[in-house]
């Protein structure tokens, strides 16, 4: 088993959390990780994206530039990094904020709306863990108890009363389906 995810969007959206929730998750599993985030300078509004790799062997680098996997959570991200997935890979895009239509046909894409489904869940600010929910539906890459260990080990103890609210958001992106 071997993914190589890269997750996108504006600074603030939870881009580089999803991704050490994802590497966490990976690690508790027994796999081999790497989590390299990358942010523009000006950090909220700004550009974010993360490169994370969960594999059964070693791994090479832990810079992801042919993802398996991207969730794109705006549409300079899409733009960006759409020609960059392997064929036969798999677009996650948050259909809220986005309004393009991947144009790849040798792709699998999806279109979740996470913002619309976390905000009319009382969930503001959570569609990254909707969409990580959806990530773990599509792609299964550690086991059921290890993804919700990876969110547990993932929040700081001043936010854990957020724990519950995460692990709803990411039951709506697991429910959901496009």
């Amino acid at each position: 088993m071997s993914m190589n995810l890269l997750l996108a969007g504006f600074g603030g959206q939870g881009i580089l959390f999803t991704g050490k929730v994802v590497a966490y998750a990976g690690m508790l599993d027994g796999k081999e990780i790497s989590w390299l985030p990358s942010y523009g300078p000006e950090m909220r509004g700004g550009t974010a994206n993360c490169s994370v790799c969960v594999s059964d062997s070693s791994i090479g680098s832990p810079l992801v530039t042919e993802p398996d996997v991207l969730i794109a959570m705006n549409l300079p991200s899409l733009e960006k990094f759409e020609n960059a997935v392997v064929p036969n890979g798999l677009i996650i895009v948050d259909s809220s904020i986005v309004d393009e239509k991947v144009k790849r046909k040798d792709v699998r894409s999806i279109y979740l709306p996470a913002t619309r489904l976390a905000s009319d869940n009382g969930l503001k600010g959570m569609a990254n863990m909707v969409m990580a929910g959806r990530l773990y539906k599509e792609t299964k890459f550690c086991s059921e108890s290890a993804f919700n260990e990876g969110i547990k080990k993932s929040i700081p103890a001043r936010k854990q009363d957020l724990m519950e609210k995460n692990i709803t958001a990411v039951k709506i992106g697991m429910e959901n389906s496009d």
